[in-house]
């Protein structure tokens, strides 16, 4: 596991930037973390970082949003879900298949995604704006990325 701090949502949305770097098509990022803990704002880090110009927002109540950058950039939110049928509306072998998708409150349906994916888990820290984010490669491609990801990072304290 890599951890690192943020200071500000500047910070946090860099850190999805850097992530970004790393990203490849078919890639799952799985974000964890209270509600406003900073997981849109990671989203919309990584998705600039891969040239997204649209203002990228929560998908609370659309569940699902599509934004075209140097890959596409599938941002889901599982947070209203109540089952797995709901999980089979959102077609993610589809979308795996075109762009990066990333998935706010994804440890709720993990056994719906992929076994190779990208967990980040961001908790409050101490100061109001201090985030904690923890970040795991979980499955062969994303270990095979993990020194490319840990040198991405190396800007960050680690938490």
């Amino acid at each position: 596991m890599i951890a690192c701090s943020t200071g500000d949502v500047d910070e946090t949305r860099a850190v999805g930037g850097a992530v970004a770097a790393v990203a490849a098509t078919g890639d799952v990022v799985v974000l964890v973390g209270d509600l406003g803990a900073g997981k849109t704002a990671f989203v919309q880090g990584f998705a600039a970082a891969l040239g997204v110009t649209a203002a990228v927002t929560s998908p609370t109540f659309t569940l699902a949003n599509r934004y075209q950058g140097r890959l596409v950039v599938n941002h889901l939110d599982v947070y209203r879900f109540d089952g797995p049928d709901e999980v089979a509306d959102l077609a993610l072998p589809e979308l795996l298949d075109d762009g990066v998708t990333l998935v706010e409150w994804g440890d709720t349906i993990t056994a719906d995604l992929p076994a190779d994916r990208l967990s980040v888990t961001i908790s409050f820290g101490d100061g109001p704006d201090d985030r904690r984010l923890d970040v795991e490669c979980v499955g062969e491609s994303w270990l095979r990325r993990s020194p490319s990801l840990r040198a991405a990072l190396e800007g960050w304290p680690r938490g």
